[in-house]
């Protein structure tokens, strides 16, 4: 299969282009689609637009992948759960779009990462077969959407020795083995909004981070330069809003029920250094985990909770105590030497945005099937759904756009063939000339952010490279541009605090003043 990640326009995101894309649209405010909310659903919008051929235009009042695009559990979910909740539908979608992730659209952003669920005596035969019929099943929907197994392994059970090699941090007394499945794993979550933020970018679409829609209906909106408080007014045949948790403040027709999910993050060295997810049943539950997910830098996060988030929206949300203790008191169940909070270097949260339904209570009952609602105002708001089905998402969004504003275009989405920038073949990644660790941020595009000049790095091995390639090409405007969302380390506070100095550099060598 041929997979290169290149677009017919340039798409490196810059300060300089930011500026003449805003001046080009006052010049010219009418549009085909504005998209509002630069998350994944926001992205995968313009994506799908632009590659139509409509003149599309994305904004986002703060960074690319700043609300709950970048606090997900990276995981490219196969749609396990949903089978066991009878969400049909919802897990073959699942299934098909981590296949085309993985496949097509962004191998060099994924990985396959072994799902272990460790078996203690004494019932340990009774739930080795029932996790046995759940992973068996998921891998009846591989099947089923053409994923190969060179892609994801077949899942199945493994003996005492095997399961301490992958996960040597758990417990070995009364052990008998495990079940291992197999799922799709992001290198990271915010830089996959990012790839596909300048892909359409690549594609014409205009992507405006700092720009805030402060007056929106169905055919306009005024929009504001949140780093200059110039103001310019737009016309749209259609407005989308992709603002996730957000939406129903800018469309008070969306009503929504915020569900938060908490993610523990520790070293990697504390759990002996496993690249495996360990998968912990939750007490008392027979569909509820609690794993944790090798991440980049050294780190493991451990999540994940699903708890009502009533009240206002925070921009930033943050983990609670009960959530904390929540997560630890599972993971410790079965490991070894049990984590304290002395442990953890950090935490984060996000929240879904799970729509509401009548007689549900708890936020794990409500469906994470997507919805495209158009409001009295007209517009149209893409709600639900999570980031593994992004694509189909935003495609279901703009077919809906077409439909009824009668956009100038016929072309059906493209975006099922359509790679990222940086794709390339899984099987020919080792052959990119550049060290392993930029090949897997950046695939294709390696090499060029190797060729960058040097200068003084950041924490955990995030090369000066690495920081101005962010400000060059991937839209940074800030020091947190930087460290919270193009390399994560802001995560951490002692990375970020080690780390500030090496990003002004980067901003520097760029000739950029960060925001």
């Amino acid at each position: 299969m041929r997979i290169v990640g290149r677009t017919p326009r340039p798409s490196a995101l810059t300060a300089v282009r930011r500026s003449r894309e805003l001046a080009r649209l006052g010049d010219d405010p009418r549009v085909d689609v504005l998209v509002i909310g630069g998350g994944i659903t926001g992205a995968g919008l313009a994506l799908d637009a632009a590659s139509r051929g409509l003149r599309t235009v994305l904004v986002e009042k703060h960074d690319l992948a700043f609300g709950t695009s970048r606090w997900s559990s990276k995981l490219v979910h196969g749609g396990l759960r949903y089978l066991a909740s009878g969400q049909l539908g919802i897990a073959h979608e699942s299934a098909a779009e981590r296949h085309l992730l993985m496949t097509r659209i962004a191998p060099h952003l994924t990985r396959a990462v072994p799902l272990v669920v460790p078996l203690f005596e004494p019932d340990h035969l009774a739930r080795g077969a029932y996790i046995g019929v759940g992973y068996g099943l998921g891998d009846g929907l591989r099947r089923v959407v053409g994923t190969p197994d060179a892609v994801l392994h077949a899942p199945g059970p493994i003996g005492r020795a095997e399961t301490l090699r992958l996960v040597p941090g758990i417990r070995a007394e009364h052990l008998r083995g495990a079940m291992r499945g197999w799922d799709g794993q992001l290198i990271d979550d915010a830089r996959l909004v990012v790839a596909v933020a300048r892909t359409a970018a690549g594609h014409g679409a205009l992507v405006l981070t700092r720009v805030e829609a402060v007056a929106v209906d169905g055919e306009s909106a005024l929009l504001r330069d949140a780093l200059t408080g110039e103001e310019l007014s737009v016309s749209a045949r259609a407005v989308v809003s992709a603002a996730g948790v957000w939406a129903g403040a800018l469309d008070p027709d969306v009503r929504l029920r915020p569900s938060r999910g908490t993610h523990l993050v520790v070293d990697t060295e504390r759990l002996g250094g496993a690249d495996a997810s360990l998968t912990v049943p939750v007490p008392g539950s027979r569909s509820r985990y609690v794993f944790t997910v090798p991440a980049s830098h050294g780190r493991t996060y451990i999540g994940l909770t699903d708890v009502p988030a009533d009240g206002p929206i925070p921009d930033v949300p943050h983990a609670t105590d009960a959530e904390i203790d929540m997560l630890l008191g599972v993971v410790n169940t079965v490991l070894a030497e049990p984590l304290t909070r002395a442990d953890l270097v950090g935490t984060f949260a996000g929240l879904r945005p799970l729509l509401s339904h009548a007689g549900t209570d708890e936020t794990s009952d409500l469906s994470r099937r997507h919805a495209i609602i158009e409001s009295d105002a007209g517009i149209l708001s893409v709600v639900g759904g999570k980031l593994t089905t992004y694509r189909r998402m935003a495609q279901d969004g703009i077919d809906e756009a077409v439909r009824r504003r009668r956009l100038p275009t016929a072309q059906p989405s493209r975006t099922r063939s359509l790679p990222l920038v940086g794709a390339w073949p899984r099987e020919r990644l080792a052959e990119i000339p550049a060290p392993p660790r930029l090949v897997r941020r950046y695939g294709a595009e390696a090499p060029f952010a190797a060729s960058l000049p040097g200068g003084p790095g950041a924490a955990r091995g995030v090369t000066a490279q690495e920081l101005e390639w962010g400000v060059r090409v991937e839209g940074a405007l800030t020091i947190d541009d930087l460290l919270d969302r193009r390399t994560r380390l802001g995560l951490v506070a002692a990375d970020r605090e080690q780390s500030t100095d090496a990003a002004a550099a980067a901003f520097a060598r760029a000739g950029v003043d960060p925001a």
